[in-house]
């Protein structure tokens, strides 16, 4: 009787970089895919190598080797060079959604050219799998799913074949490697090292399957091809008869589960427990200089330059395809595990953190184009200037729009097309050299100078288009007059006390609730590493009302704005603070707090000054909330989390791999509520946060919001919250004790109502997706032909409100003459209808898989979302 099957599949892991650069690892790729090669075209018994699920890593090895590209072609095709289906290994807790649907849309694109993508959603190192992974594979056509990570009995099995669902029902067939991916690594023909090994792993791994199927990965991490796996498997078979040894791909082993799927237990969730493997929980707020450029990046192409490019393209500008591809698969390489992980070497981060930066700068120039090229085209108007203002939501917008604009003039008047003056505010003004402008006025002799005018106005602006107002210079204009009354922030909604120590009080004016002793900062210990936060054994935790603040509260023209600066003397390392023998390190806050006319959006704007090590700093906003549970958005939807996690009564006794800290990641916002209303903290970029108690007991209340960590350790070993062997490999990092400046942005936003009635998830998108502002002057240093300009001043592509579903992404079609329109239901329970109504005559309304293929039924004019079921997205393509 056969006790099991056992499955060798021949593959590699290909971190393109780690605690080695990538350059170090495309030369072992270089040497690697050449015996690679060479065994598959030469020994049909070898019949498949898992080329790792990523073509980022054929990207890499064209580059040196392009004259292979029909070899590796011709091997795909025979369907003995398994690749894809992802650009590259993602995370899939800390990237958006958008993120993960390119990484894998460009993937399958990239195998496409060589033959066909594996149909597999293989994530084998991937430190947590999100709840939302499922509904993603299908819009792919995958459902199948194979990982490592995050999996215990606690989700609601003790199996490692099941169904897995998301929320809108989409389901995959998932198959985890409770072991891991490497356990077939060089593996040795000899009987004593063969049963070392596996008479420890078979038990393991059969006990929890339901088919007996059991998967042996023959490869690890940079492997070269194990050359005698032959023999290896010949020795197998004589000291395990009762076991078959097969040679398979992982398509084999989804048949045979496929087959039992009556027997599967089905699952939701998402997969974050480190029972059995770690999952690196608090890993979201490494090197948070780097965490911020990431999110920064992601919501400019997604949330400001796609859908601009997509008006422009409505326009008859060209949408450039190209460029925007080079910045995503820029950003790609870095998303990474280990990579936007960032628990690196500090060479590997600066190469990630150049990446962003070319991504940035690339996506930033793009959008300025796209803004110039519109209004260029826009009527003149004589003896003026333009200031155009673009709104890339899919409803109006009048808000409070601080912007920059460049003249020659010592006054000017701010007018709309129908000659009514618009009343504004001129914060602060600066004279500037002509030669920035456009060295040319220089060359002539024209050294007049410019003025740089800070000013701010209160306008609405038509849905997912813009509008545009005239500058007239040398014109006295409705300026705003101030007084400086009350010292207090107040608006329609809040007023808002500062206080003596830094922090504040906010009172709600709509829900009577009352927000205390806000945005006071914690600084403690961090005996960590880069892929897990730690406390000392010896904690001493420091708070920023200890330490004597200095504030100030300016009424400007539209909002006002309250400037907190205090210094915290912190300990210098952990050594200083673990012995209490000193103070010498420092924080310097630098905080502004900026309350808005008819805004309910808090925003404050941190500038952090570390000059210590070894220490997390968290920013707590208290609220009278005490909760056993926090809402917090993830990709396309919303998951619902514990604020307190009962094993971690019990992690140590069981044995955990590492404690399961209520540590959890957000996108945009997490929020706490009651039946009246609720406080929804939303973020630019720092994506990890805790609900606290602030009295110490277990009435948590609080938001801890992490800002930085400080840690100078690839890899530590026998942490307090993760005992055992370093993760990685220990290796200083003095990079990422995060010295220096670093700015942090979020917003406080309460609400009445729950999160869903309030309409959190889009104005949590409103928060990344700021009203973008283009001045038109008649100087450029950057020349373009104009053509007709013929372009309208004011245009709306289409609106829907804000209620019901949430726009995820406007773009062009990859390979169609449309826009692909994505949106989704961000509510975990309860269905939605919606619809879009679009200002061009549509000749052509069809839904699409995300890969852009098309769906049933046919396509009609009605543009409608159908029914969108919990935490559904939907994509539509749309011609005109």
């Amino acid at each position: 009787m056969v006790t099991s099957r056992v499955h060798i599949t021949p593959h590699m892991h290909w971190d393109r970089e780690w605690y080695f650069t990538t350059e170090e690892s495309r030369i072992l790729l270089v040497n690697n895919m050449e015996e690679i090669m060479q065994r598959l075209e030469n020994d049909p018994a070898y019949k498949y190598y898992v080329l790792d699920g990523q073509t980022a890593v054929l990207e890499d090895y064209f580059a040196i080797k392009p004259e292979n590209k029909e070899r590796v072609k011709a091997l795909v095709q025979a369907g003995k060079l398994i690749v894809g289906p992802w650009y590259s290994q993602t995370d899939t807790m800390q990237v958006s959604g958008e993120s993960i649907v390119r990484n894998m849309l460009y993937g399958i694109r990239d195998c496409l050219a060589l033959g066909e993508p594996m149909k597999i959603g293989y994530l084998p190192d991937s430190f947590s799998m999100s709840s939302q992974l499922p509904m993603i594979y299908n819009g792919f056509g995958i459902d199948r799913a194979m990982f490592w990570r995050g999996c215990s009995e606690r989700h609601g099995t003790n199996k490692t074949e099941f169904i897995w669902q998301s929320n809108d029902g989409s389901e995959v067939t998932a198959q985890v490697l409770p072991l891991g991916y490497a356990i077939g690594k060089y593996l040795p023909q000899d009987e004593k090292g063969l049963r070392d090994r596996l008479d420890k792993y078979f038990p393991v791994l059969e006990a929890p399957s339901v088919t007996k199927d059991i998967l042996l990965p023959n490869g690890h991490d940079q492997m070269p091809i194990q050359e005698d796996i032959f023999e290896v498997m010949d020795k197998l078979r004589e000291i395990y008869p009762d076991r078959e040894f097969v040679m398979s791909r992982y398509e084999e082993v989804f048949e045979r589960i496929e087959a039992m799927r009556d027997q599967l237990d089905t699952i939701k969730g998402e997969f974050n427990d480190g029972k059995y493997m770690r999952v690196h929980r608090t890993i979201s707020s490494t090197r948070m200089d780097i965490k911020l450029i990431h999110a920064e990046v992601e919501n400019k192409i997604v949330n400001i330059l796609e859908p601009l490019a997509s008006i422009a393209w409505t326009l008859g500008f060209e949408y450039h395809h190209g460029l925007i591809e080079k910045m995503w698969k820029e950003s790609m390489k870095n998303h990474a595990h280990d990579s936007i992980g960032c628990c690196c070497s500090d060479k590997v981060h600066a190469e990630i953190l150049n990446r962003y930066i070319l991504a940035d700068d690339m996506a930033t120039n793009l959008i300025n184009f796209y803004k110039r090229k519109i209004v260029d085209h826009m009527p003149t108007r004589e003896g003026c200037d333009k200031l155009a203002m673009f709104n890339l939501s899919p409803y109006a917008r009048e808000e409070v729009i601080n912007t920059t604009i460049t003249l020659r003039a010592n006054a000017f008047n701010l007018f709309d097309d129908n000659g009514n003056a618009i009343e504004y505010f001129i914060q602060d003004q600066r004279i500037i050299d002509p030669g920035k402008i456009d060295r040319q006025i220089v060359h002539y002799g024209n050294y007049d100078p410019f003025i740089e005018y800070d000013i701010q106005f209160r306008q609405e602006v038509p849905a997912m288009g813009y509008t545009t107002l005239h500058i007239e210079p040398h014109t006295k204009g409705k300026t705003k007059v101030v007084v400086q009354n009350e010292y207090v922030l107040e608006n329609e909604f809040y007023r808002i006390n500062v206080n003596n120590n830094g922090t504040l009080t906010i009172f709600d004016k709509e829900t009577q609730h009352t927000y205390d002793q806000a945005l006071r900062i914690e600084d403690g210990s961090d005996d960590g590493d880069e892929y897990d936060y730690s406390p000392s054994r010896q904690e001493w935790l420091l708070y920023s009302d200890e330490f004597e603040a200095k504030t100030d509260i300016q009424h400007q023209g539209f909002q006002s704005v309250a400037n907190i600066e205090l210094r915290m003397a912190i300990p210098a390392n952990l050594q200083e603070r673990e012995e209490r023998t000193g103070q010498n390190g420092s924080l310097d806050v630098q905080c502004q707090v900026v309350l808005k006319q008819g805004s309910r959006r808090i925003e404050v704007r941190m500038e952090l000054d570390n000059q210590a090590d070894d220490h997390r700093v968290r920013v707590l906003i208290p609220t009278p909330f005490v909760s056993e549970t926090v809402v917090a958005d993830n990709q396309f939807g919303l998951i619902t989390r514990p604020t307190n996690d009962p094993a971690m009564a019990v992690w140590e006794q069981e044995g955990w791999k590492e404690a399961p800290v209520p540590v959890y990641q957000l996108m945009n916002f997490a929020a706490l509520e009651n039946n009246a209303g609720g406080m929804a903290l939303m973020t630019n970029g720092l994506r990890e946060f805790e609900i606290i108690a602030r009295q110490g007991n277990q009435e948590r209340d609080t938001f801890a919001l992490t800002l930085l960590r400080g840690i100078g350790t690839l890899g530590k070993e026998e942490l307090l919250l993760r005992p055992g062997r370093p993760s990685g490999i220990k290796i200083p990092t003095p990079d990422s004790q995060t010295r220096g400046k670093l700015v942090c942005e979020f917003a406080l936003f309460g609400y009445e109502g729950d999160h869903i009635s309030a309409n959190i998830m889009a104005e949590a998108r409103d928060n990344v997706t700021p009203i973008q502002c283009y001045n038109k002057i008649p100087y450029n240093a950057m020349k373009l032909n104009v053509g007709k300009q013929d372009k309208p001043l004011t245009y709306s592509l289409f609106s829907k409100g804000k209620r019901g579903a949430v726009l995820s992404v406007l773009k062009k079609a990859e390979d169609e003459q449309g826009l692909v329109l994505r949106v989704y239901n961000p509510a975990e329970a309860g269905e939605l209808k919606d619809e879009v109504s679009f200002n061009l005559p549509v000749s052509s309304w069809q839904q699409v898989s995300m890969d852009e293929k098309p769906l049933e039924p046919a396509p009609t004019t009605d543009t409608e979302f159908g029914t969108l079921k919990p935490c559904q997205a939907k994509s539509y393509l749309v011609k005109f």
